[in-house]
């Protein structure tokens, strides 16, 4: 007879289908932001803001969590720094939703596996953490995949590394607000969301915005821009409280994966030499830094 799940264990089969669920959405979202392609992607930003705000606010009501924003509204310092990161992350959304429509969707797919590296080695430069050997070597394969797709292209791969450094910077700077994930996405959204607003109307008084103009699908589309925002953020947020660090850092290869086989066998995106060659050194380096990852987890549960 099969033994009854300890609490511990609930919660841990709990996170990683909150984390898996956010992780294939995210992957798959790529198909989403396709279907918007014939939209400018600043437009699509703006309403990606406009429409999480609701979004964000019901999911806040409904957990009961609506008095925990008070706090921040009320800190000047808090405000700052959380509206320099949603300028971060919309401009990541923007990159990203710009690089699928004009068919760089490899290109895309490539800064979220270089991103965990960016983001170790951050860690080393701001915060004077300290990494090890393995790691060392992975951060430098993946600077060397950059150095050569930028000589063999004879253009720096801008788009990977924008999105890269962003999202890095955004999660880096994240970490020095006390304000709980699902909390400050809100607070975020609520001080970006006049710029989007000004923008919308902006578009709407020169006569080129596309939201009413272009077809109900279209409207469609833009209104679901916040739940498809929202919900995986949401998701992975309380994934990553119930899990282990390895284990989140082992599952944020899975929306990279997908970007990538949609890319090439969807979109029918062209896999060129030099791109293939950054692809198999950075897939490398992930290699040797899940390596290393796991080798420390193993040593601190045998010295615990």
């Amino acid at each position: 007879m099969r033994e009854p799940q300890t609490e511990e264990e609930k919660s841990s089969r709990a996170g990683f289908f909150y984390a898996l669920t956010a992780f294939l959405l995210w992957g798959c979202l790529a198909l989403y932001w396709k279907a918007t392609s014939h939209i400018d992607a600043v437009e699509v930003t703006a309403h990606r803001v406009l429409w999480s705000l609701p979004v964000a606010g019901v999911i806040l009501w409904f957990m009961g969590r609506t008095n925990d924003i008070m706090p921040t509204l009320k800190s000047p310092r808090k405000l700052g720094i959380l509206f320099f990161t949603s300028l971060l992350i919309s401009f990541n959304w923007g990159i990203f939703i710009w690089a699928i429509s004009v068919d760089r969707t490899l290109e895309a797919a490539m800064a979220y596996y270089i991103n965990p590296l960016v983001s170790v080695a951050m860690g080393v430069v701001v915060l004077r953490e300290r990494f090890n050997r393995l790691q060392l070597v992975a951060i430098l394969l993946a600077f060397l995949a950059v150095v050569i797709l930028t000589i063999m292209q004879g253009v720096l791969p801008w788009i990977s590394i924008s999105l890269a450094f962003t999202f890095a910077l955004y999660g880096l700077i994240r970490k020095t607000v006390d304000v709980g994930p699902t909390q400050g996405f809100l607070v975020e959204v609520i001080l970006i969301f006049p710029i989007a607003l000004i923008y919308i109307f902006w578009l709407f008084a020169n006569g080129q915005l596309a939201f009413g103009s272009t077809g109900n699908l279209d409207v469609f589309l833009m209104m679901c821009a916040g739940p498809a925002t929202a919900v995986p953020l949401i998701l992975y947020a309380n994934g990553a409280k119930r899990l282990r660090l390895s284990t989140i850092g082992m599952m944020q290869y899975i929306a990279p994966s997908i970007i990538f086989f949609i890319g090439l066998f969807v979109f029918g995106e062209e896999l060129k030499r030099p791109l293939l060659i950054a692809f198999i050194l950075i897939w490398s380096a992930l290699v040797i830094y899940s390596w290393s990852m796991f080798s420390n987890s193993a040593k601190q549960k045998k010295t615990t």
